[in-house]
């Protein structure tokens, strides 16, 4: 065996540092190791060989690329180039359709962790039909705002919990809890940054669908992105033009459903699970048989269903027995899946929308559907003052309306609200739920995980047995099992 660190990305700075102090050179660019990987299923020379050809052959590797993944369709060659971004100056609203997309890595500014400046977007849709005046008036109200309830925050924080407040190192913790409640009342208009991981294939695919939607900011970032990867890898960035599909299905879609949906309303419910895989208990069992066993699923199934409870708790708990907290539960466990049907404000949803191995549609944000509050803004008296806000907010919401056909969402808030229907199996609902649940999770985020886990739970209770937050389980272990896990033994002695 031989195992060769054919590359790894490094800092561009360095790259044109390296590219200064040396001759001249086409080969720093990704492509070279996507044609050569390409050449691995039809060449017998070592991988290694087949780089140094492409780095020597720079114009014909880009040829072969353009051949693989155009002509022959071998769209995973692009796979193997990746790119690092650093995006600057991205509205909130347009940093959530980004962050949608599955197979990249993102690391976005916090709201809940840095004092916000002022920073905002002025959409070009609304400067457009000459509302930016408006616009600026209200974020700058909602920003105003938000350093008074930061302040506030503060000092009932630091009141409220004055025996954590004497301990230095916790100072940055109670400040924090100030930060996440008061960003509550900031638009989506509000600026951040973030960097971006990302293949060039599924680079191309991001490219395409957010060229397909209609806000300007999101055709900016689209052309950015772009012309960035493009002087780098042009033989591996093909299809960057959205299609009929890409632009007309879901608003034909829409149209379509108009007669049926005129007389429905909206449900007051926030966490409801629609959907379940049915006997997801034994169908887990038959799924562990399967993998134990040389049988076919379906007898596999029978046999299952001829357990007991009490035989397939005690079967489940042997897959649990030498669980940490840290360890995902067996994959077996996908085959049991889920939908809820959730609603969520904006601050909640940046959150859950990072689980993105989920599936996860979602609707417009809808000032009908309320503002989420939160309870400490109700503590220092700030409520009637925030409700006012948000009422101002949603009259300039629906004033927008009658006059944008996008855009006039980014002056929403993060106390907005949307909904979505997420989709997700037993082994990532565990993994939520370790994160979410967990003391130091966001309040919001916590309490509806932990109504999903609840409902989880009744419906099937033996796929769910150690279902909890990451804090919580030694405690849900040793409920189950009468002792702590062995691993968190000694610690939890001493």
């Amino acid at each position: 065996m031989k195992v060769i660190l054919a590359g790894y990305n490094i800092d561009s700075d360095v790259i044109e540092a390296l590219k200064r102090n040396s001759q001249p050179r086409q080969d720093v660019t990704p492509e070279t190791l996507s044609a050569s990987y390409a050449r691995i299923s039809r060449d017998s020379r070592p991988v290694n060989e087949l780089r140094a050809i492409a780095r020597a052959e720079v114009d014909k590797a880009r040829r072969s690329n353009r051949n693989i993944i155009f002509k022959m369709g071998h769209h995973s060659v692009a796979e193997h180039a990746v790119f690092n971004f650093d995006i600057i100056g991205l509205s909130r609203l347009a940093t959530e359709e980004l962050e949608k997309f599955r197979l990249s890595s993102f690391t976005e500014k916090s709201q809940r962790y840095i004092t916000l400046g002022d920073d905002y977007l002025i959409p070009e849709e609304v400067r457009k039909v000459g509302k930016e005046d408006i616009f600026c008036q209200m974020i700058e109200a909602q920003n105003e705002l938000y350093h008074r309830f930061h302040q506030r925050l503060h000092s009932h924080f630091f009141a409220k919990f004055k025996e954590l407040a004497s301990e230095p190192k916790a100072h940055s913790k109670l400040d924090g809890w100030a930060k996440e409640d008061a960003r509550y009342i900031v638009s989506l208009a509000t600026l951040g940054q973030l960097g971006m991981t990302v293949n060039a294939r599924n680079l191309e695919f991001i490219i395409r669908h957010l060229a397909a939607r209609k806000l300007a900011e999101l055709q900016e970032l689209t052309n950015q992105l772009y012309s960035a990867a493009k002087k780098i890898a042009p033989s591996i960035i093909l299809f960057t033009d959205p299609s009929d599909f890409d632009t007309k299905v879901y608003a034909e879609l829409r149209e379509r459903a108009k007669p049926w949906l005129k007389s429905s309303t909206n449900s007051n419910y926030k966490v409801q699970l629609v959907d379940f895989t049915p006997e997801a208990d034994t169908k887990l069992i038959a799924s562990l048989f399967h993998t134990s066993s040389s049988l076919s699923y379906n007898q596999c199934l029978e046999k299952a269903r001829e357990l007991s409870f009490e035989q397939k708790k005690n079967y489940l708990m042997t897959a649990f027995k030498y669980m940490e907290f840290y360890d995902a539960v067996l994959r077996e466990f996908e085959y049991v899946d889920l939908t809820f049907d959730l609603v969520v404000s904006a601050s909640c949803y940046a959150q859950l929308k990072r689980h993105r191995l989920t599936t996860q549609t979602v609707q417009n944000y809808n000032p009908h559907l309320g503002v989420t509050v939160p309870v400490s803004i109700e503590d220092i008296g700030a409520k009637s003052e925030f409700m006012a806000m948000i009422e101002k907010t949603n009259q300039a919401y629906f004033d927008f309306k009658k006059k944008l056909e996008s855009g006039a969402e980014y002056i929403l808030t993060n106390a907005h609200r949307r909904r979505l229907l997420l989709k997700v199996n037993a082994r990532e609902l565990y993994h939520i739920s370790r994160l979410r649940e967990d003391t130091s999770a966001q309040w919001e985020i916590r309490a509806l995980v932990s109504k999903m886990s609840q409902l989880a739970k009744q419906t099937m209770p033996l796929t769910f047995l150690l279902l909890g937050g990451k804090d919580y389980y030694p405690e849900i272990y040793k409920k189950l099992f009468g002792q702590p896990p062995q691993k968190l033994l000694p610690k939890l002695q001493t």
